[in-house]
């Protein structure tokens, strides 16, 4: 089954084309960073429009890429959760307007669950494991037992990591965008620089697995010379090792605690944050578990990822109505929340 997966819930208009949820024939992925630099971070309305002018060149390019025509695909798939509300309704207008056209099944799919995916692309991971969601809008630890079935065991109480890098950079004047910035100075700084505060909200009853970012991002910014250690320089490179360091130990302890306590020994990490040179490295440290990440060009939003757990979807027999919409936020993303049958695809 080859599937047509159009991905658009954010700055990113992606299409990509993938059989039987493994073979990847195209992935094209056009980025808005140029238009959103000068505001350091995503401006909605630019990102709508944008979406609205590139979607139908993306598609046909995917098509040229993989030697096909729309004959030759036997399914749509588009994002429809989470993400901008008007980001998304681009994609997935357009997504279920090509399925009528051409008699194709259509299936809607949440952003997250095409994330936790990506790594399944190229490699063979068995269920269950712990998975690593780590992105722009959401940083959860969940245990994954089935590509639309898991139980979150933990995530943010207030920004997300990726969050908390892009702001850290734009109040530094880094540039956007943030994480990937902070991730090449780190290289050139220091991170026992600063000692930054780490939070202790594990200890509180029902927050085992949770993290919170919010009073790291206020220190990095507010506080950052009261945390300057003897003998070191206050250089944005300094900051940023030290914030990294942080922020990439913060999820790092829990995630530890999670396959301690359930047993687990694989982890698959998903969303831009896994492309983390730091995260990856303190992932690496622990010699008893197996860490498997998506190639850094599945790490960010991408239409295979979208393609590849469609597949599943189909052909379990589940289809989308042409009444679905899109929805901005998932309230689902609760602890110990396993019913996915919004959360996956309605």
């Amino acid at each position: 089954m080859k599937v047509l997966g159009i991905e658009s819930s954010c700055d990113e208009t992606a299409c990509a084309i993938v059989e039987d949820g493994k073979k990847i024939y195209s992935n094209v992925v056009a980025t808005q960073i140029p238009f959103h630099q000068v505001y350091k971070g995503v401006v909605p309305e630019i990102a709508s429009r944008k979406h609205a002018e590139w979607i139908l060149p993306v598609v046909r390019e995917a098509l040229t890429e993989a030697d096909m025509t729309m004959d030759d695909v036997d399914a749509v798939a588009a994002t429809n959760r989470p993400g901008l509300m008007g980001s998304l309704l681009v994609g997935l207008t357009f997504g279920k307007t090509l399925a009528w056209a051409t008699n194709k099944p259509f299936i809607a799919i949440n952003h997250m669950l095409g994330h936790l995916y990506a790594a399944h692309l190229v490699n063979d991971i068995p269920y269950p494991y712990i998975g690593l969601l780590v992105s722009g809008g959401h940083s959860i630890i969940a245990r994954v037992n089935g590509f639309d079935d898991l139980e979150v065991l933990g995530t943010t109480i207030d920004d997300s990591v990726g969050e908390a890098f892009d702001k850290v950079a734009k109040f530094y004047g880094l540039g956007y965008p943030g994480g990937v910035i902070i991730d090449k100075l780190s290289k050139a700084g220091d991170k026992n620089a600063y000692s930054f505060p780490v939070p202790k909200i594990d200890k509180r009853p029902g927050h085992t697995y949770d993290v919170s970012f919010s009073g790291l991002k206020t220190a990095v910014i507010h506080q950052a010379a009261q945390f300057l250690n003897p003998g070191y320089e206050a250089t944005n490179a300094n900051i940023c090792a030290s914030f990294q360091e942080t922020a990439c130990r913060t999820l790092i302890s829990r995630l530890f605690r999670a396959i301690d306590d359930t047993g687990l020994k694989t982890v698959v990490a998903g969303g831009g944050v896994a492309a983390n040179s730091r995260l990856r490295a303190l992932l690496a440290e622990r010699t008893d578990i197996q860490c498997v990440f998506p190639p850094l060009k599945l790490c960010g939003d991408n239409g295979a990822m979208i393609a590849g757990v469609a597949y599943h979807f189909l052909q379990r027999g589940d289809r989308s109505g042409w009444n679905t919409t899109a929805c901005a936020r998932v309230e689902q993303f609760k602890r110990g929340y396993k019913n996915l049958a919004d959360f996956g695809r309605r």
